[in-house]
């Protein structure tokens, strides 16, 4: 017995269709579900496919504040400039990278239109901790 890996990821937002928008044509997600005829949750709900991972988006209030909390899909180093042209054209709040140490893989960080943080990341967490141990 033991944990098979995530389910889903749940975010509350104000506009399902605006949510849509942000995870399809921003990130390439297929949308698979919409409750607007039947609710079978707390309230009207969507569900998305983006790189394998269940993304459930629910009418409600989403977070006040921003915060570095993030959930974050990894990419191609190609494939980070593609998306960042992508997020752009939508008005979606790109952040400016963090610093950096080389080998660390490099990140586009960036908000939805309900204040989720999201980062797009090049590397691995094996290329991480290697990078790490170098200066330990």
């Amino acid at each position: 017995m033991g944990i098979e890996g995530i389910s889903h990821v749940t975010f509350l937002v104000r506009d399902l269709d605006k949510m849509a928008m942000f995870l399809c044509e921003g990130l390439g997600a297929e949308e698979v579900y919409d409750s607007k005829h039947k609710n079978f949750s707390l309230s009207r709900e969507k569900f998305f496919l983006l790189g394998g991972v269940w993304i459930a988006a629910m009418e409600g209030t989403p977070p006040v504040e921003r915060t570095y909390r993030h959930l974050a899909f990894k990419v191609t180093e190609t494939e980070l400039s593609l998306f960042e042209q992508r997020l752009r054209k939508l008005g979606v709040d790109i952040q400016p990278p963090r610093p950096r140490v080389p080998g660390e893989g490099a990140s586009l960080y960036f908000y939805d239109f309900d204040n989720h943080l999201y980062e797009l990341h090049t590397g691995t967490l094996d290329e991480r901790l290697a990078r790490y141990s170098l200066d330990q």
